[in-house]
């Protein structure tokens, strides 16, 4: 394969953006998009009720922005940059979600910055919803998306499998975590992929061994998608696995989405740390290719009100 085609491929891969994103800049070398969303919603649930005088209802609503380069270097190598901002209702405040840089190549694509870990490439297999969902995969958090002084490599091996290799080093002394992934796609509409992700975690002065194994499966026939994760790790001494399921039916212009997330633990002391499990279902039409509007609801199958069921909905502008 010709090695700037593969350069590119990678870096598709590697960075999420929209399709609607405005190129403001574009050449022969370089090009330049900016993109985000604007998306009011809402969320009704007692669990809202925190302290006296609370509602039920909470507006959740949020404005992202992203800007995303890439540059060839020659025939071999090409560089790449993104950046992705958000503002929620309520706050001036802007949070970084993600925010690194890198260098592609023919031998795979090497980036530092806040971006995320290498088992979100298999936790996505679940994470299909734009409501509820993605609970229970995250055993530690070195599993997790948007990680703060994240090394990853990333190569696209032969024959449809994706190896991505990452390592956070913490601002905190002795709180670093590392991980591997294998993901294959296959062109039938399978796919599978494995993972492991180790390290400590916690407060400072406190930090635990924490590491989990994920293996997950999809399968896409036409219209219609499923896809489960396993996950198992360790925290402390403590055993936890967890599963989702996810499925979803495309009719038109909608989408019908269902999950269920379960998360348990054999420490009774501490089961209420790690406990998740409810199923959720969501409805998505989408009236133009960037403007989509979505409710879905999570019956919680928990005890208390903190644990209770949950409505939601909103719209969203994508440019």
């Amino acid at each position: 394969m010709n090695k700037l085609i593969f350069s590119t491929t990678l870096l598709s891969t590697l960075i999420s953006t929209s399709s609607i994103a405005y190129e403001v800049y574009s050449n022969n070398d370089s090009s330049l998009l900016l993109g985000g969303r604007i998306e009011p919603r809402f969320n009704v649930s007692d669990a809202n009720e925190v302290n006296p005088g609370d509602s039920s209802f909470e507006d959740i609503s949020r404005a992202r922005i992203y800007v995303d380069g890439t540059t060839r270097v020659n025939d071999d190598v090409s560089v790449f940059g993104y950046y992705n901002g958000e503002f929620t209702s309520g706050s001036s405040d802007i949070e970084n979600r993600y925010m690194y840089a890198g260098i592609a190549t023919g031998f795979g694509a090497l980036s530092y910055g806040k971006q995320d870990s290498s088992q979100v490439i298999l936790t996505d297999v679940t994470d299909i919803m734009e409501t509820f969902g993605g609970s229970a995969a995250d055993l530690v958090t070195g599993n997790e998306d948007k990680r703060e002084n994240n090394f990853v490599y990333k190569l696209e091996i032969p024959f449809g499998v994706t190896a991505t290799a990452n390592y956070v080093a913490s601002d905190q002394e002795d709180n670093d975590s590392a991980g591997i992934s294998l993901m294959y796609n296959d062109p039938i509409g399978f796919a599978f992929g494995a993972g492991y992700v180790g390290g400590k975690q916690g407060a400072v002065g406190s930090q635990v061994d924490a590491d989990q194994m994920n293996f997950v499966a999809s399968y896409t026939l036409g219209d219609f998608y499923i896809g489960g994760v396993y996950v198992n790790g360790e925290i402390d001494d403590v055993d936890v696995d967890g599963y989702e399921i996810a499925a979803a039916y495309t009719l038109g212009d909608a989408i019908f989405r269902y999950v269920y997330n379960n998360r348990d633990t054999d420490n009774d002391a501490k089961i209420t740390n790690y406990l998740v499990d409810y199923h959720a279902i969501e409805g998505v039409y989408n009236l133009t290719t960037n403007f989509v509007g979505y409710m879905g609801y999570e019956f919680n199958r928990l005890d208390g009100k903190v644990n209770d069921d949950q409505l939601q909905a909103g719209m969203r502008y994508s440019f």
